[in-house]
């Protein structure tokens, strides 16, 4: 194989430098250090004490893990050729099994499963608390895969190479060691590989910016450079594209979180796409790609709406001949969700005022032609179960579409569908907790701006007007991610069956109403995405469903970060705040981990006429000694090597320095989430149900 690279020149950036008179609890920045450990452990021992003699504590914990342990909840499947393949832990395998079932028992309901790797044992004898992330198999041979394995939960992950017949690793296959890494199979024996290939080989981002070409047999120092971006680029990534005749591969440079350039290597060469920055490659279908356009888009005569989609023939691409044919145009209330496609289907979801529509999509040679997919209700459908496969494998099983149904009040459904057959329910979660005498409202907020926010809110049929019912608020608003209904056993057990209510905040940032209500909210407008959780807040108080003293509110990463803004701009609003996972120093989260990635959602703080604005809601900085917070509660994990924990380990110090009232929790284990086994996700929700019954009820 001979190719010619593409390098793409790197910017020399002067890192600023914060000292410890600046910043004096910068020393909690330092993840594993021995005095940020010892500080850890003096605030988890306190927060723990305290919460764990709640009497909420153990109803919850003890109602969670049998949640979490339960063999009735759907088992998510993984198609891998003629078979299904799941990742499961429970009581017996707290650190999981990977196993497999005929897709055939599968759809009956009455899988045998077969393990295949059993991750407590692989801990045990490799000494390492290993955590399951995906899986990615050759095919159509379907024999080996690569095994992305976490220690702890982080996303830093070793990726190994494992045969599927003989269940063990391949000796002498591709084991890359731990980091932030990306593979793609190129063919049987190589592939497209983004790693830490050593110094100067990540962007700012702490992301591969260099993809290199690894042969079967290669040592990793002798792979081939294909593809490089400059170090202030967010990643370099590379996906499959399969057609008709050949393999491609669409090779991305990330600018920022929203904007690329797309490439396209044919084998031999690498080929720029004359397509806009802002524009998203979602799906390969037939000899097409399918886009997304994130804002309007003129070209070959035709002017395509934000938040289109849109197919382009991958020839005409290459030859820059782009003459885009409309598969979907958004309205006001109706933005796209998820679009996935099939060997030779295609299906999509909008989102239809924060509620599922289903499509399948047809190709005629004069273009695209939608037919709905009924669904049992005004809930939401998931995305989708698949495998992302060469269509040389049409004639396996996992041309399937499987995919979820839920609402706040019904029970998770699986259903499959394939050609034009109506979609088949394969099996209803078992009901986890009393629904009777619940209902579901949507309800709209007015914002400062006079913007309508809408919010769901899940309580009792004859909801009291009293102001006294204890309400939880949850919201994200960030990175065009859409907050959809839910059902959850967890939150309906140790929540809504005690009294407490449940609502779903809509706010501006996320991609609930596609990119413009995304685009409301970033950067110099970021504010906004403060001043609607307020205004949700403000709206269940008017409306005497509850007040302030009974009000928490709860969210994690980017909804961490919103948490600690609305409790630093309002603290009289709210009687609780739980911020989890949490962005919360804006100065400096472009310096931690992935932080510089985010510049283009939250601004730049090293420009001082972004810090400007930045500076008005970053939590860390709007903390007042002559203010009133209550208690909040924040949490993090040792092992997040995306959201810096020493965000919420400085932001708790400094509240308590200034002799404020607060809590603090930090899992040693988890990456980005609440735990790697059940019993510590249990501990998790239950510290925070012990926590909020004791601020609310």
């Amino acid at each position: 194989m001979t190719f010619k690279p593409l390098l793409l020149a790197a910017v020399l950036v002067v890192p600023i430098v914060v000292t410890a008179n600046e910043d004096p609890f910068i020393w909690l920045e330092d993840v594993q250090g021995e005095k940020a450990l010892a500080w850890v452990e003096k605030q988890n021992a306190v927060s723990t004490k305290r919460l764990m003699a709640e009497p909420a504590y153990q109803q919850a914990y003890d109602a969670t893990l049998e949640i979490l342990d339960s063999d009735d909840l759907i088992q998510t499947p993984i198609p891998v050729g003629d078979d299904i393949y799941n990742y499961h832990q429970s009581e017996a395998h707290p650190r999981g099994i990977l196993r497999r079932t005929s897709s055939a028992a599968y759809r009956a309901n009455k899988p045998e499963w077969e393990t295949v790797l059993d991750l407590d044992a692989l801990s045990a004898e490799e000494d390492r608390p290993w955590v399951y992330k995906e899986m990615e198999c050759f095919a159509p041979a379907n024999k080996r895969c690569l095994l992305k394995l976490s220690p702890g939960g982080s996303d830093a992950s070793q990726i190994r190479e494992f045969d599927l017949e003989t269940k063990t690793f391949v000796k002498g296959g591709l084991h890359l060691p731990t980091a932030k890494s990306d593979v793609e199979w190129i063919d049987e024996d190589s592939w497209l590989i983004g790693t830490d290939w050593g110094e100067g080989s990540l962007t700012v981002s702490t992301l591969p910016r260099q993809l290199k070409v690894l042969r079967r047999g290669q040592d990793l120092a002798d792979a081939e450079l294909l593809f490089e971006v400059g170090r202030e680029d967010v990643v370099a990534y590379g996906r499959p594209a399969y057609t008709s005749s050949k393999t491609y591969f669409v090779l991305t440079r990330a600018i920022d979180f929203f904007n690329g350039e797309q490439f396209i290597w044919d084998g031999e060469e690498v080929h720029k796409l004359a397509l806009p920055q802002n524009i998203q490659i979602l799906a390969f279908f037939g000899d097409e790609l399918i886009l997304k356009v994130p804002r309007e888009w003129s070209v070959a005569g035709t002017t395509f709406a934000m938040g289109s989609l849109v197919s382009v023939h991958i020839e005409q691409l290459l030859a820059g001949k782009i003459a885009p044919t409309l598969l979907f145009t958004p309205s006001e209330r109706v933005s796209l969700d998820w679009i996935h496609a099939l060997n030779g289907e295609l299906f999509y979801a909008t989102l239809d005022n924060v509620t599922s529509r289903l499509y399948r999509a047809n190709r005629s040679s004069t273009g695209w032609e939608s037919s709905a997919i009924e669904l049992p209700g005004l809930g939401v459908a998931s995305s989708p179960f698949t495998c992302r496969c060469p269509s040389e494998t049409l004639s396996y099983d996992h041309d399937v579409l499987y995919y979820l149904y839920e609402d706040f009040l019904s029970p998770d459904t699986m259903y499959y569908t394939r050609g034009d057959a109506k979609p088949s329910k394969l099996k209803q979660m078992k009901a986890l907790y009393d629904t009777e005498g619940l209902e579901v409202r949507q309800l709209q907020a007015t914002s400062a701006d006079g913007t309508q926010i809408p919010y769901f809110l899940v309580g009792p049929e004859k909801q009291p007007s009293d102001g006294n019912s204890p309400v939880l608020l949850l919201a994200y608003g960030g990175f065009a991610i859409s907050k959809t209904p839910f059902y959850s056993g967890i939150f309906g057990k140790s929540w809504m069956e005690r009294g407490g209510v449940l609502a779903l905040a809509n706010i501006r940032g996320g991609g609930e109403f596609g990119p413009a209500w995304h685009q409301a909210a970033v950067q110099e407008n970021h504010m906004k995405n403060f001043e609607d959780l307020i205004a949700v807040g403000e709206d269940l108080v008017a409306r005497k469903i509850t007040a302030p003293e009974h009000l928490g509110i709860r969210g994690g990463s980017q909804g961490g970060l919103l948490m600690g803004g609305s409790l630093m701009l309002r603290p009289d609003l709210f009687g609780a705040v739980i911020s989890q996972i949490p962005l919360l120093d804006m100065q400096r989260y472009t310096k931690l981990l992935n932080g510089a990635s985010w510049i283009s959602e939250y601004g730049d703080p090293d420009k001082p006429e972004e810090w400007a604005y930045i500076k008005t809601w970053s939590p860390y900085h709007l903390v007042n000694k002559d203010k009133d917070y209550g208690e909040p509660f924040f949490w993090t994990t040792t092992r997040d090597d995306r959201v810096h924990p020493g965000h919420a380990r400085k932001m708790v110090a400094k509240l308590q320095s200034q002799g404020h009232p607060v809590l603090y929790f930090e899992n040693t284990e988890g990456g980005h989430g609440k735990g790697s086994t059940n019993a510590q996700r249990a501990r998790s929700y239950a510290l925070e149900f012990a926590y909020l019954w004791s601020k609310l009820k």
